[in-house]
């Protein structure tokens, strides 16, 4: 036994009846209603519908289901009919009013009997049976059934009244509103229209020809619609199109190609180029003829490919930089595209490096020196001995009775205690004490513009001489004599850069980078001749157009230390640091190179970027000369400071190529040569 159920909830409150009395009760007192049907009966559901809406059900015999019919929230009464004629739309039957009483039937009787026909508004969301008639305007309505029809149901009613241009439908409302929808989107005013296109340079009847042999079949092939008229108008020298708006485009384009002015310039052409280089693009003109026109192994079409080759003749005037080329028409549009995508300006980079060396220097020398003389030869008989500052206490010793025999004073802090005398015990003592701390900051910024694909170079150098090798040789004039002789190169000491950018697509720039930042060490100490430091950084990289991003560069960190002692003295607490020396040394330094690229698109770019470093260096310029000297060495003599940049000319009109002389030359005639002018 099938168990029927419905829960009604209102204000909160729960309802479940079993009846359809109940639910007309809660029907009645403004309760909503959920459905929970379950392989019921179709009878129960419509049984509980009858009670929930209060209407009056009629049922064909024929109307038999089990039918599922779940809701997880409560609706109003007429939300549940809704629902229940979607249900009998899923099984196959239909709910057709008939004032206060409802027929259920089978779906293939419902176009038979009378419904909802002819509302003013059709529901979007219905699913009662519903007949329209609907006026066509534009199109023909015969021609919409034929669309119409498959996305109407079988049971569904379509039919056209010629007559009228009227459609007449039948079906659920909405499936209806939907055809409604569909018949409004295609029933638009067509664009057909008539244009008259005056000919300026072809004739008429010869254009309307060609286009009515390309436009043969053209009905056939777009079958239902008006094929496109072309007629021409030999008095006015004008075609007359009729036909829709796309055709009349199409045909208006075709129209302007065939309606051009003869080639009255023969096969030669004079071009002159903007910005490439005319005997480089020759060049390579002659290459792209001789590849694209070599005759093929034997064939009509290689006889041809060499004829076309022969008949091509490509020259460059670099004065003017033009260039001169004779060639059939297809070969000259070919190569007059490539010299088209060739002569544009190109971008340029202006490439900044900084490179950056910050160095820490910290010394520490710290030593004692004794000796004992206890003869009158002056000669030591004991002492601890080491030289400081690269003199030693003996030399001191002598300085005193002679200051001439002292080459050089020894460097930092230096307290000497003794005696010299020529009887008795003579000594010596000297206490030398040096703490050194040097610090090097050095930040070049060398910069370099240079083209798009090319390569620059930047240096900021001297050329410092080394010796390479010596000899000594015995002249034959001189006897004895010697002639030395020595070798020496020359190597650039200081900033090196080279560059070449490749500006990508978007805003990207790969460079190719060789950077060297070189200069001579302020020691030589142990070396043949002079030392010099060298950075070099070889590398690719990619950077965003204004960004900058690191190279490379060197952290180091180096301490040295030395002890000069006599063995187990020196290590005697106090008393040891009279017979030892010592020395520290810590050195730092930290060096980075950066690179930041700017491409300069146009030559606004260029011209900013000019100004910006002009008005730079002119400014340092005026703060130098704006110091107050109260006597001046040069009175009256004014420093030299660049001038002011002038305002930016206004671009000149572009000239025009040389007049052909209106005279005829005698002899025999030639073809006229096209000159293009410059842009």
């Amino acid at each position: 036994m099938l168990q029927r159920t419905l829960i009604c909830l209102c204000a909160a409150m729960l309802v479940t009846f079993a009846s359809p009395s109940e639910a007309q009760n809660a029907a009645a007192n403004g309760q909503r209603i959920t459905p929970n049907f379950k392989d019921a009966d179709i009878t129960q559901v419509i049984e509980a519908v009858a009670a929930a809406t209060g209407r009056n059900m009629i049922v064909d015999p024929r109307v038999r289901a089990q039918v599922t019919l779940l809701s997880s929230t409560p609706m109003t009464p007429d939300a549940f009919y809704e629902a229940f004629l979607a249900l009998l739309q899923v099984h196959g039957f239909v709910a057709v009013p008939s004032g206060n009483t409802v027929k259920v039937i089978p779906d293939a009787n419902a176009r038979t009997l009378p419904g909802n026909d002819l509302p003013d508004r059709v529901s979007a969301t219905s699913d009662e049976i519903v007949t329209q008639v609907v006026g066509v305007k534009n199109v023909s309505a015969a021609q919409l059934v034929a669309i119409l029809r498959p996305l109407m149901p079988q049971q569904a009613h379509l039919a056209a009244y010629p007559s009228s241009n009227m459609l007449v439908l039948s079906d659920r409302a909405n499936n209806v509103n939907r055809m409604l929808r569909i018949i409004r989107r295609i029933d638009q005013e067509t664009d057909t229209d008539i244009e008259v296109v005056p000919m300026q340079n072809a004739s008429a009847a010869e254009v309307v020809r060609t286009m009515t042999a390309l436009n043969q079949g053209q009905a056939s092939a777009e079958s239902g619609v008006a094929p496109l008229r072309v007629v021409s108008d030999e008095r006015s020298n004008s075609i007359l199109l009729a036909g829709e708006k796309t055709q009349r485009l199409r045909a208006r384009t075709l129209i302007a190609y065939l309606d051009t002015p003869l080639a009255n310039g023969g096969d030669t052409r004079v071009r002159y180029l903007r910005y490439a280089d005319a005997e480089k693009i020759a060049a390579k003109l002659k290459e792209q003829v001789t590849g694209t026109t070599a005759p093929a192994a034997g064939g009509a079409a290689g006889a041809s490919s060499a004829s076309g080759e022969r008949n091509t003749v490509i020259w460059a005037e670099p004065e003017t930089n033009a260039l001169v080329v004779t060639a059939p028409a297809k070969t000259m549009n070919a190569l007059m595209a490539v010299v088209d995508k060739l002569d544009i300006r190109r971008a340029q980079v202006l490439v900044e490096a900084i490179i950056v060396e910050v160095t820490a220097d910290k010394s520490s020398e710290l030593g004692v020196n004794w000796a004992l003389d206890g003869s009158n030869r002056n000669s030591v008989v004991g002492g601890f001995v080491q030289p400081i500052g690269g003199i030693s206490i003996i030399d001191l010793a002598r300085a005193a009775n002679d200051p001439s025999t002292l080459s050089s004073v020894p460097s930092g802090t230096t307290v000497g205690v003794g005696r010299l005398r020529d009887s008795g015990v003579n000594f010596a003592a000297v206490l030398r004490a040096l703490r050194g701390d040097a610090n090097t900051n050095i930040i070049a910024t060398p910069s370099i513009v240079t083209m798009d694909n090319q390569q620059a170079e930047i240096k900021v150098a001297q050329e410092v001489p080394f010796l390479t090798g010596r000899y000594t040789s015995t002249g034959a004039n001189t006897g004895s004599n010697l002639n030395p002789f020595q070798t020496i190169q020359r190597q650039e000491v200081g900033t090196i850069l080279k560059i070449t950018p490749q500006i990508n697509e978007g805003n990207a720039v790969m460079l190719k980078i060789e950077q060297e930042s070189s200069s001579i060490a302020s020691t030589s100490a142990g070396a043949v001749d002079l030392v010099t430091n060298k950075r070099t950084i070889n590398t690719n990289v990619l950077i965003e157009d204004g960004g900058t991003v690191v190279l490379g560069g060197l952290i180091q960190d180096t301490q040295t230390g030395g002890e000069q002692r006599v063995p187990y003295l020196g290590r005697i607490p106090v008393l040891g640091e009279a017979f030892r020396t010592r020395s520290a040394k810590k050195t730092k330094t930290n060096l980075m190179v950066f690179i930041q690229p700017r491409i300069l698109h146009d030559g606004v770019d260029a011209t900013l970027e000019t100004n910006q470093k002009y008005n730079y260096i002119r400014d340092q310029q005026l703060k130098m000369g704006a110091r107050y000297e109260v006597l001046p060495l040069l009175p009256g003599e004014k420093r030299s400071v660049l001038p002011e940049l002038p305002p930016a000319p206004t671009p000149a009109p572009a000239p025009t190529a040389p007049i052909a002389p209106t005279s005829a030359p005698t002899g025999p005639t030639k073809p006229p040569v096209t000159v293009e002018p410059r842009q």
